[in-house]
C-alpha cells in the first residue's frame, strides 16, 4: 500500500490508587490524589506494507529495561522489529516510580497494547506538513544569558481524502516540572494542560514530545495550576497562526530507524567522590552515603570505566524528523545539529532515560544536572558518572553521520 495511513488510540494511565512518585528527591513520595489523567497516545503509521508505532507516555522516563520490555512486547504483537516503535517519554516530575509500583508498569503495559489493537482498526488515509517556529516558553536554568532551543515543532496531519485536521505533534524543549517538589498530585505537567487545552480548540489528536530540555526549564516556574495553564496558553498561541498556514501534502517517505554508539564513563578516585558527595550534600542536601558506597565496590572489582549504549532513533515524515536517545541531552546539542540538518529535531526521554548528558563546557560546571543527580539516580543510570566530556560531540556527530539524507 502505497499511501500513508494514520490509526491512533488515547488510553488512560492513571494509577487508581495512592502510588509511589517519581522526580523528587523527598522523604514522602506518596501521591495524595489526581490533578490531571496520564495518558499514553498510540499512533499507528503505515505506508508500503510497513509499520511504524509513535508512542507518547505521560512518565519521566523508564529505564531502558523496562521501556525495551513494552517496545518488544509491541513489536511481537504487530510483527515489525523493535526499532519500528519509538516510544517519547513527557518527562513529568509528578507521575509514577514503576520501579517501586511493579502492578503499575503491568497496567500500562496492557493499556498500551490494547491501544495499538485499536490504531491498528482505524487507520485513515493522510498527508502531512511539518515546520519549526520559535517561541518563548522556556529558559536556560543553569545560565539565563546562556544557549535556549526556543523552537517548536509542528507537524501537522489532515485526511488524504477530506483534508479534515487529524492530528497535531509537537516538539517543545521545556523540562515538564512547573509542578514542583510541594505537589503530590499526579499529573501530566503542563503537557496535560496543553493537550486538553489544544484537543478542545481543534477537534483533532494531540500528541506532545519532548526536546533537548536537560538544562531548559518552563518558562512559568511557579508550581501551581496557573502556570500550568499559562504555558498552555504560551504555546497556543505560538502555534495557532502557523498551523494555519501549514498545508499538507502527501506522504511520500515514512520512515523509523535506530542506530547505536557505545560511550564511556569514568569512576571517579575514592577522593574524587567524596569531594563530590561533600559538594551534593552542602549545595543540593543530597546524601550521597549508598553513591559512595557503590564506588568502593566498584574500585574494589577494579572497574575504572562503565559503559552506555545509546540508540538513537530517527522518525522521517517526508524529509522532517524527529530524533531522540534515551538521555537528559541538553539543548546545545539540538542547536547544534539544526546548524548543520535544520530538519532534524533532536531531543532526549525517548526509549528510557538514562540521566543528563552534558556538554564538555557544562560538564566543567559540573552541579546538580552533571554530578548530584547521580548520586540518586546511579541506580537506574548504571553508570556511577556522566559520560565523560567529549561525548556531547560525539553524539552529534553520530546523529549526523546516521541520518537519512546524509
Amino acid at each position: 500500500m502505497n499511501q500513508a495511513t494514520l490509526g491512533f488510540s488515547k488510553m488512560d494511565i492513571t494509577p487508581k490508587t495512592s502510588v509511589e512518585m517519581v522526580g523528587f528527591y523527598r522523604q514522602d513520595n506518596k501521591s495524595r490524589g489526581i490533578l490531571d489523567p496520564l495518558y499514553a497516545e498510540i499512533s499507528l503509521w503505515t505506508i508500503h506494507q510497513e509499520k511504524y508505532c509513535f508512542i507518547t507516555l505521560d512518565h519521566i522516563g523508564y529505564m531502558l529495561e523496562d521501556a525495551n520490555m513494552l517496545r518488544d512486547q509491541i513489536a511481537q504483537y504487530l510483527e515489525i522489529l523493535q526499532d519500528h516503535v519509538m516510544l517519547c517519554f513527557s518527562h513529568t516530575h509528578s507521575s509514577v516510580n514503576i520501579s517501586m509500583e511493579p502492578k503499575y508498569f503491568d497496567y500500562v503495559c496492557s493499556q498500551v497494547l490494547k491501544g495499538v489493537q485499536e490504531a491498528e482498526k482505524n487507520g485513515q488515509p493522510i498527508k502531512a506538513a511539518a515546520k519549526n517556529i520559535h517561541a518563548e516558553i522556556g529558559i536556560n536554568r543553569r545560565d539565563p544569558q546562556g544557549a535556549l532551543d526556543d523552537r517548536i515543532g509542528i507537524i501537522k496531519i489532515t485526511n488524504a481524502i477530506t483534508d479534515a485536521l487529524q492530528l497535531i505533534l509537537l516538539r517543545v524543549t521545556a523540562h515538564a516540572n512547573i509542578l514542583y517538589d510541594d505537589n503530590y498530585f499526579i499529573s501530566a505537567d503542563y503537557f496535560g494542560m496543553t493537550r486538553k487545552y489544544l484537543e478542545d480548540k481543534y477537534h483533532c489528536h494531540v500528541m506532545i514530545t519532548q526536546g533537548a530540555s536537560g538544562n531548559v526549564e518552563a518558562i512559568d516556574q511557579e508550581s501551581s495550576v496557573d502556570s500550568l495553564k499559562a504555558m498552555a496558553h504560551r504555546i497556543m498561541e505560538a502555534i495557532a497562526l502557523p498551523l494555519d498556514e501549514m498545508v499538507t501534502q502527501p506522504i511520500d517517505q515514512l520512515k523509523m530507524y535506530s542506530e547505536s554508539v557505545c560511550f564511556a564513563a569514568d569512576v571517579p578516585s575514592l577522593l574524587r567522590a567524596q569531594q563530590i558527595a561533600n559538594e551534593a550534600m552542602e549545595v543540593n542536601h543530597i546524601d550521597g552515603t549508598q553513591w559512595l558506597t557503590e564506588v568502593e565496590r566498584v574500585h574494589s572489582l577494579h572497574i575504572t570505566q562503565q559503559y552506555q549504549t545509546i540508540e538513537i532513533q530517527y522518525f522521517y515524515i517526508n524529509d522532517y524528523a524527529l530524533c531522540g536517545v534515551p538521555n537528559e541531552v541538553m539543548c546545545e546539542l539540538a542547536l547544534e545539529i539544526a546548524k548543520v540538518c535544520p530538519q532534524i529535531y533532536f531531543g532526549g526521554y525517548t526509549n528510557g532515560c538514562t540521566g543528563y548528558l552534558p556538554t564538555a563546557k557544562e560538564y566543567d560546571k559540573g552541579g546538580y544536572e552533571v554530578l548530584h543527580s547521580y548520586l540518586i539516580y546511579y541506580i537506574y543510570h548504571k553508570t556511577l558518572m556522566p559520560l565523560n566530556r567529549d561525548s556531547a560531540d560525539q553524539l552529534i556527530k553520530a546523529v549526523l553521520a546516521y541520518r537519512q539524507d546524509k
